[in-house]
């Protein structure tokens, strides 16, 4: 899916918004403002963190990622929600990053690719890590190589997880291209 400026949408039951970040906005503050809108005020007047500094509502969930004055903020009533932007701007060594953190055969996947290709290739999976992770609660912290994905494909396909992330059919997984220059993940469980 691909959008350009701000502009709120929706997949599934969740509620997302895509902006630039003005000036010295804050990404807290535009997403609390975002949701007494979506959500109503009490939802966002209980936004709190736990212990895994992840963001907490009393009802429902939400989830918000920036990079590069975008951001990402995601609701939804029921489930968990997470996710995570990158911008193609940010140059990494893809491969050296893949054999520090991500499962042997995603690090294989992303070696067999034509150089043009590893670079998205590896933005995509790091977004789709971070995003369950996110939703999870433990963040990477947790471990990025516990979702396994397959790396070939043009969208998302979660092959294996941790137990404690649940059943690989728990996920469902969104793949965005917000606007030009970004990619984006938005995981979710029902």
């Amino acid at each position: 899916m691909l959008m350009d400026g701000t502009r709120d949408f929706s997949i599934d039951a969740m509620q997302c918004r895509w902006q630039h970040l003005p000036g010295t906005a804050r990404a807290r503050d535009i997403a609390i403002h975002w949701l007494r809108v979506v959500a109503g005020d009490a939802a966002a007047d209980s936004l709190h963190r736990d212990a895994r500094n992840r963001p907490r509502l009393l009802h429902g969930d939400t989830s918000w990622s920036h990079s590069h004055a975008r951001l990402l903020v995601a609701y939804t009533p029921r489930g968990r929600v997470g996710v995570d932007i990158e911008s193609r701007v940010r140059r990494t060594d893809p491969l050296r990053i893949a054999r520090r953190y991500f499962a042997p055969e995603e690090t294989a996947a992303l070696a067999a690719l034509d150089e043009a290709l590893r670079h998205d290739a590896f933005l995509r999976l790091w977004c789709a890590k971070e995003a369950v992770l996110k939703a999870h609660g433990g963040g990477i912290a947790f471990g990025l190589h516990k979702p396994v994905f397959d790396v070939g494909g043009e969208g998302l396909r979660m092959l294996r997880c941790d137990p404690a992330l649940g059943q690989v059919g728990d996920w469902s997984l969104h793949m965005l291209e917000p606007e030009a220059g970004f990619v984006a993940v938005l995981a979710s469980t029902d």
